[in-house]
């Protein structure tokens, strides 16, 4: 028997229920907010990710699906959805359009080699948005604000944005300097990681999940402390909007994301979730300034948000915050090949008027159909009956209130749409 890859699963019945459910929220609320729709490949060139994502994350040194196509180009399958489409608004010329900023949002399998555990798999689904053109504290805060009405609107609660800055070039060269000085006695005593990344990146050994409980990272210096005026002026900015909109967070300096193109404002949104074991963060995204020019486009400043739906998806389940149960309007019910005919043109019918309809296919008995419709929660109940056709009836029981009336069949559809 052929079985799927290690880290990938399939998405049916239950988890398709809530995958729909999550995904219809947070295409709602894109609405809301105004946010556009855009689709990119699932593989890129593999040099868009060192170029984008960074030689020294973890994603592109340890993580990416790469491998050589039958023309010999290095493809890689996408880790992340951020670069594709700052690469699309670039070879699109999206920096010309009229309406700036852009505002765009995405849903879409990435990959990335790492070891599975809950709720994190190498084949993941996430939903993302991406402002382009717009250096605003004010939009900070809408998207702040987009990821976290979403999750709220999901179902989860007591979830608290962790926020803080890697403040603009001056002020990260500024603090990039304390912190290799801090560091560089204590090389010894971290891991083997975070010794390679003092050499390329040394902000990212704060991010490490090996030496995160460690008193060295705890007692090292914070970017905060090395902020120039200006980038501090605009950080206490995003946090007065966030305050106005009625959003908790907190000041987390140990917040600095796993990419390497971000700047400014970078936040997670977390929530005590013993169903994820340690997996709290729901989403998380921030500033990245500097990326569009370094692939080539204008200077461009972009916020943007990533959320995993696999995520969200174990944990609604294990809440039960939302009971997805199958709801259908109408079964109609038929035992015989003239009754099957007018099933079948009826069901049309219903559908074109966006009534959600069910018919037996399977010649089940009368009896095993009023099951089947039980199961699936029918509200109305369409019963054929070859002598109540003759005389152009048809019998509808609705399972509310046990009612039983017989239609004239001219009549029926109007009928079912006036009682749903």
């Amino acid at each position: 028997m052929i079985t799927k890859p290690k880290g990938t699963y399939d998405i049916y019945n239950d988890d398709a229920k809530y995958y729909n459910y999550i995904m219809d929220v947070f295409k709602t609320i894109a609405n809301y907010y105004n946010y556009n729709y855009i689709r990119t490949p699932i593989f890129e060139a593999t040099e868009l990710f060192h170029r984008s994502v960074g030689e020294t994350s973890d994603i592109v040194s340890k993580e990416t699906y790469d491998f050589k196509d039958r023309g010999d180009r290095s493809i890689t399958l996408r880790p992340e959805g951020t670069a594709g489409v700052v690469r699309s608004f670039i070879e699109n010329k999206m920096y010309g359009e009229v309406n700036q900023p852009i505002k765009l949002y995405y849903a879409g399998t990435m990959y990335r080699y790492e070891r599975p555990q809950a709720g994190r798999y190498r084949e993941l689904t996430q939903f993302g948005v991406e402002v382009l053109g717009s250096d605003s504290p004010l939009m900070d805060a809408e998207v702040i604000s987009f990821a976290y009405r979403a999750l709220e609107e999901i179902g989860i609660e007591n979830m608290i944005v962790k926020i803080n800055t890697l403040g603009d070039a001056e002020s990260r060269e500024n603090y990039r300097n304390a912190l290799i000085k801090y560091l560089e006695p204590h090389l010894d005593d971290l891991c083997s990681d975070c010794k390679n990344r003092f050499k390329t990146n040394p902000l990212r050994i704060l991010d490490c999940k090996v030496d995160k409980e460690s008193t060295i990272l705890k007692n090292a210096p914070e970017i905060l402390d090395y902020l120039n005026e200006e980038s501090s002026k605009r950080f206490e900015k995003v946090l007065e909007y966030l305050m106005n909109l009625d959003i908790d967070y907190e000041v987390d300096s140990s917040i600095v994301r796993g990419l390497d193109y971000y700047s400014n404002t970078v936040f997670e949104i977390v929530a005590d979730l013993p169903e994820l074991g340690n997996a709290s963060t729901l989403a998380g995204g921030g500033c990245y300034n500097n990326l569009v020019e370094n692939l080539g486009g204008p200077k461009t400043p972009c916020v943007g948000f990533a959320t995993g739906i696999d995520r969200l998806i174990i944990l609604l389940k294990e809440q039960n915050k939302e009971e997805l149960k199958d709801n259908l309007d109408v079964y109609i019910m038929a035992v015989n090949e003239e009754e099957r005919i007018t099933s079948l043109k009826l069901a049309q019918d219903l559908r074109w008027c966006e009534i959600k309809t069910e018919m037996d296919t399977l010649n089940r008995g009368l009896k095993a159909q009023f099951k089947i419709a039980d199961r699936l929660n029918a509200r109305l109940l369409v019963i054929l009956n070859s002598e109540d056709l003759k005389k152009g009836l048809i019998t509808v029981k609705d399972n509310l209130t046990k009612e039983e009336v017989k239609i004239d069949e001219n009549e029926i559809i109007d009928y079912i749409v006036s009682n749903l």
